[in-house]
């Protein structure tokens, strides 16, 4: 489709006519700013097209072989319609102004164009500086700007062009003018009337002079006021532009964000180009070499490395480059842009991490779940036998060994779902020496032979309030960064006591507060922190060990869990001569002449009430009916909630207690089941079990251990007293 005249045209076609460009040579000027105008935008073809009375002319050309086209065909002849901003066809073939264009349906098929007007100071839209492909596209926000600001450069060229032009005729007139006064100077000489007249001609030639010497600084400072604004331009823009000439192995630009990123000076590259080859990792050096040497002329360089600062660190460099060939075919140069992807790569391994420690809590959840299950029929069935009457003693021996071993059992399954996430313990009070001892044999399976652990604990008991289970994944995750700085072995030491602080001491303690606190240290004789990694060693992901060994999660779980706790804590490290660890927990008050925080458990006894029994598990199912029925309770069983349902409604009348898993098949949970049942039965009373924590169950579904809720594995002394205790509550 043809675009319309402007309003303007006369005024337009003046004003390009005044410039005196149409039909003049290539200038570099103009080649610069198309060649950065297709690196920005990232097209194959650029153009400067000025749009004459019947056809458009290319000052500058990019990719394309004509010089000039038809107005009629001329995408420019559109863009000067609307001169304050890019006009941008992002699919050409899908415009019904362009559909049916020769440039467009033929050679060189033209689908993607962005044209930014060359507007002059009077307003008047002479053509535009424009990007093409042969692909549906579009720019971003960034790009756009840019092509306005380049179009901005490509007008300011063309207006000290035509300065510069006629400067240079204004200053030729005047050399001939100063010959002519010179031949007449000499013709006169015997007049002093003569001579006078000539020396005002000098005097006025002297001033014409000194008019020419100041128009031609101003050009100049218009010329410096266009290279500051390209600088400014590409010093703003973080990637590293580049331009090379490959024959003489010189570097011909390159942008400031080459000395954020590498760490050197512009100044050393120029002088040395080989240097950017010098500063890639040893590793990639070869494979960066061989690829730059293969395939930087053929234009599809496109290479990922890693660079060494000259302070050592490590930065990852995504670099592109592509050829510019002159009218022979020959490389005349190379432009590339190089980009730090350094934190890109970072989040790319964190998340990779975290999907890898979820997928393991999820399997460590799973196994914990289903081994709970089978610890919950081993400890029973030996409960089972040790209450067998005229049982010899030694068999009495082992089927309590056998009930101590399964409650180890528990407890490293206990360990497993605080691990996941999926054993969220409620806060108790305990003495912290008693805590920390229970897994203290577990700490040195982790340290191995080679390390040597000292325990030393306060000689008063600490009690704090506080859940057990994190207490000891606090001394688990402080223990293993410690082995990990130990790798040929060292000394462990673990200790306990109580700090008090007033307002002076915690005055001189980092992030102290007055009060009586608890305090566990952990002091290893490693490798130590270096000093620069010591403000970020609480930081999620972060981490100073090698690919593989760290998640960057264990000192963070510390400080999280310190915290929830209304502590904190301190590190003092030096390099090479260890690391120690201070952890600080309000302490509460001594519970006096007590041994053992735990409530007291009333004795169990049975009963001849109905129980419903719910549990998918066989073995265990099993196991439980046969503990109730001893205790004189009548059984009735179901391996489902569906099928729950059918024997309450056979024998709802004698059911007087629910006992059910939380997590049941066929798409009724133990929830749902006792829901319905609750809804005909209100009285109804109910218990429910389940390997995992109460507290996953949901905040508005209230369980409490030894009340409503049986944590497997239990003993069967446990299970009598909760349904006794629940069938006895009013």
């Amino acid at each position: 489709m043809k675009a319309p005249s402007p309003p303007n045209e006369p005024k337009r076609l003046a004003a390009l006519r005044q410039l005196e460009v149409l039909d003049t040579p290539p200038e570099l000027a103009f080649d610069d700013l198309t060649l950065l105008a297709t690196q920005i935008c990232q097209t194959p073809i650029a153009l400067v097209s000025l749009v004459d009375e019947t056809r458009q002319w290319f000052k500058s050309r990019l990719g394309l072989d004509a010089t000039e086209t038809s107005r009629d065909l001329a995408f420019c002849a559109h863009a000067i319609l609307q001169p304050n901003d890019v006009m941008e066809v992002r699919d050409a073939a899908a415009d019904p102004r362009f559909a049916d264009n020769p440039l467009v349906r033929s050679d060189p098929r033209i689908r993607f164009y962005a044209g930014a007007p060359l507007v002059t100071s009077r307003g008047e839209a002479l053509g535009a500086l424009c990007v093409m492909d042969k692909i549906p596209r579009e720019l971003t926000a960034e790009q756009s700007g840019a092509l306005r600001a380049l179009g901005r450069q490509v007008v300011a060229q063309l207006e000290l062009r035509r300065q510069t032009e006629v400067l240079t005729r204004e200053a030729t007139e005047r050399q001939l003018a100063r010959a002519q006064l010179h031949e007449q100077f000499d013709q006169l000489t015997a007049s002093k009337a003569e001579a006078d007249r000539l020396l005002e001609q000098a005097h006025k030639s002297r001033r014409a002079l000194l008019s020419v010497l100041e128009d031609e600084q101003r050009a100049a400072q218009s010329l410096r006021e266009s290279e500051d604004r390209f600088r400014q331009l590409a010093g703003n823009i973080d990637e590293v532009f580049w331009i090379s000439d490959p024959t003489k192995q010189e570097m011909l630009y390159i942008s400031p964000a080459y000395e954020k990123i590498w760490g050197r000076t512009c100044a050393s590259l120029y002088a040395a180009p080989q240097s950017w080859f010098e500063a890639i990792h040893p590793e990639e050096r070869d494979r960066v070499g061989q690829a730059a040497a293969a395939r930087l002329v053929e234009g599809n360089y496109n290479e990922e490395y890693r660079i060494l600062r000259p302070d050592q660190s490590v930065r990852w460099i995504h670099d592109r480059a592509f050829p510019i060939f002159n009218a022979a075919g020959q490389v005349l140069r190379v432009v590339g842009v190089a980009r730090d992807i350094t934190e890109q790569r970072r989040l790319e391994e964190q998340f990779r991490q975290s999907q890898k420690m979820e997928a393991i809590g999820q399997l460590a959840a799973g196994v914990a779940h289903d081994f709970n299950n089978i610890l919950a029929v081993i400890q029973m069935q030996a409960g089972l036998l040790r209450s067998e009457s005229g049982l010899p003693p030694d068999y009495v021996e082992y089927a309590t060994e056998i009930e101590k071993a399964s409650q180890r059992a528990a407890n490293l399954t206990r360990q497993l779902l605080i691990f996941s996430g999926r054993q969220a313990l409620q806060p108790r009070d305990l003495d912290f020496n008693e805590s920390i001892s229970h897994i203290t044999k577990m700490l040195q399976r982790i340290l191995g032979e080679d390390i040597h652990m000292q325990i030393r604990y306060a000689a008063e008991p600490l009690f704090i309030h506080a859940t057990a289970g994190l207490m000891d994944q606090i001394l688990i995750n402080l223990t293993v960064n410690s082995r990990d700085a130990m790798p040929g072995g060292g000394e462990l030491t673990i200790g306990t006591a109580s700090a008090d602080f007033d307002e002076t001491t915690a005055g001189q303690t980092l992030h102290a507060r007055p009060g009586s606190f608890v305090c566990l240290s952990v002091s290893d004789s490693g490798c130590g922190i270096p000093p620069e990694a010591l403000p970020r060693i609480f930081e999620p992901f972060f981490t100073t060990k090698s690919v593989g060994r760290g998640t960057g999660l264990g000192l963070a779980t510390v400080f999280g869990i310190v915290q929830q706790h209304q502590g904190w804590i301190n590190v003092s490290s030096q390099p090479e001569h260890g690391t120690t660890f201070r952890v600080y927990l309000p302490r509460i008050g001594d519970v006096a002449g007590k041994k053992s925080l735990a409530a007291p458990r009333a004795s169990a006894h049975g009963g001849d009430e109905t129980i419903l029994v719910v549990e998918d598990d066989p073995a265990l199912r099993a196991v439980v009916r046969n503990a109730l029925s001893r205790l004189g309770y009548r059984v009735i069983e179901a391996p489902t909630g569906v099928s729950a349902l059918e024997v309450w409604r056979q024998n709802r009348a004698e059911i007087r207690l629910l006992l059910t898993d939380l997590v049941l098949p066929d798409g009724m949970t133990g929830r749902e089941l006792a829901g319905s049942l609750l809804k005909e039965e209100p009285k109804l009373k109910v218990i429910y079990a389940s390997g995992y924590s109460p507290d996953l169950a949901g905040k508005d579904f209230p369980l409490e251990p030894g009340v409503n809720f049986l944590p497997k594995p239990f003993p069967i002394a446990q299970l009598a007293q909760t349904v006794r205790g629940c069938l006895d509550k009013n």
